[in-house]
């Protein structure tokens, strides 16, 4: 991406991050108006959280350290607490402009106490819901799948895949996180493990610095650990993602076909976003398929889940994606279920097999509300 671009995305970021947060911020004010004291402890303790992430995440680019951690860990948190705030203070005011055009409400409640008294409430609530989360967050399920698929594999009559999608690892997702990671693959015996993108959040440094990529060199597979590029690779750099991925026992697929075993073929795309970030084109699905011997079983992975009747056309039998995260926070998973044709789990289309995983990590927020994190286990038989 170019820098001017870069630069307009980054504003328009920043002024409706801003502007959500000064709205917040003057309805609290206002609940506070007998307060005097309250008000001043929220007003600079406001503008603290509401810096923090993006004070952070600049330092994270000019030198790491236990400061710019712990910003980004407060900003991420309030991200999460900006969010449902945002849709409280929305709520109240469509409540407060029913009652002003019907007058609904008794008088008590339209006190200034009354009003004190909501927002300590609201705030309660919204720290108890993203506390919730957050233990939501960092407790994985191992979610199990089993498809037929009627081809010859060679010798290989079954395949068990562990499959994990949108790790995120850096700041949030640090060492003891890929450590029940790696726990939880090697629990199941995988034959082959895929990630399928988003394993890297971004700014490889926090990576680096942790040293997380020790812990991928702890998974054991014996037909090998395979992933590839999803847009926060190509946010963050792309080459030093997959260099420094491919140092440490992922063999990312940037557009390329192994055969495995000679048993099945496996695909990897490049992102979507590949074009945007880097100026060059991906591959269409059909062209990257167009040599795989349909005869024989053909798994993609894929990222971002659009358009999967092209992979279908192409003769995939089993697409795996990440990226959506099934929305993370309720109730964003409305949206993501109206953009994406599967936002979370299984879907099948004709003979082609598809599963979407919200993730193992996630990005901005280390909460989820309304899914659970996951690994994916994959048992794949196959018939003639």
């Amino acid at each position: 991406m170019k820098n001017y671009q870069f630069l307009i995305f980054f504003s328009v970021v920043l002024l409706i991050y801003s502007a959500i947060n000064y709205y917040i911020y003057h309805r609290g004010m206002q609940a506070l108006a007998s307060e005097p004291t309250y008000r001043i402890w929220f007003r600079w303790g406001f503008i603290f959280l509401a810096a923090s992430y993006v004070a952070g995440r600049f330092l994270e680019r000019i030198q790491l350290s236990a400061f710019s951690d712990f910003l980004v860990w407060t900003g991420s948190f309030w991200l999460a607490i900006m969010f449902y705030l945002l849709l409280a203070v929305i709520l109240v005011d469509i409540i407060r402009l029913l009652n002003g055009l019907t007058g609904f409400l008794p008088a008590s409640l339209t006190t200034r106490q009354a009003a004190l008294t909501t927002f300590l409430t609201i705030g309660g609530l919204v720290l108890l819901l993203v506390t919730a989360g957050y233990i939501n967050a960092i407790s994985p399920r191992i979610k199990k799948l089993n498809i037929t698929i009627a081809k010859n594999a060679g010798n290989l009559k079954e395949l068990n895949i562990v499959m994990a999608s949108d790790i995120h690892m850096g700041t949030i997702i640090g060492p003891r996180r890929m450590t029940k990671l790696v726990e939880m693959i090697n629990s199941q015996n995988p034959d082959i493990i895929l990630f399928a993108g988003d394993i890297v959040d971004e700014d490889l440094a926090p990576v680096v610095r942790q040293n997380l990529g020790s812990a991928l060199l702890g998974l054991k597979a014996p037909m090998g650990i395979f992933g590839i590029t999803g847009n926060h690779e190509y946010i963050g750099g792309a080459e030093a993602a997959v260099k420094y991925l491919q140092d440490h026992g992922v063999i990312i697929l940037r557009d390329s076909v192994v055969r495995v075993g000679d048993s099945f073929y496996l695909a990897g795309r490049e992102d979507r976003d590949k074009p945007r970030f880097s100026g060059r084109p991906r591959l269409e699905v059909e062209e990257l398929l167009k040599n795989t011997d349909k005869s024989f079983p053909v798994i993609l992975l894929d990222h971002q889940p659009f358009n999967l009747e092209k992979a279908q056309a192409a003769g995939a039998d089993l697409q795996l994606s990440g990226h959506t995260h099934h929305g993370q926070l309720w109730p964003l998973n409305y949206i993501t279920s109206a953009i994406y044709e599967v936002s979370m789990g299984y879907l099948k289309k004709s003979d082609s097999h598809f599963y979407v995983s919200p993730g193992f990590g996630g990005w901005g927020p280390p909460v989820r509300i309304g899914n659970r994190p996951e690994i994916v286990k994959i048992t794949i038989r196959f018939t003639k």
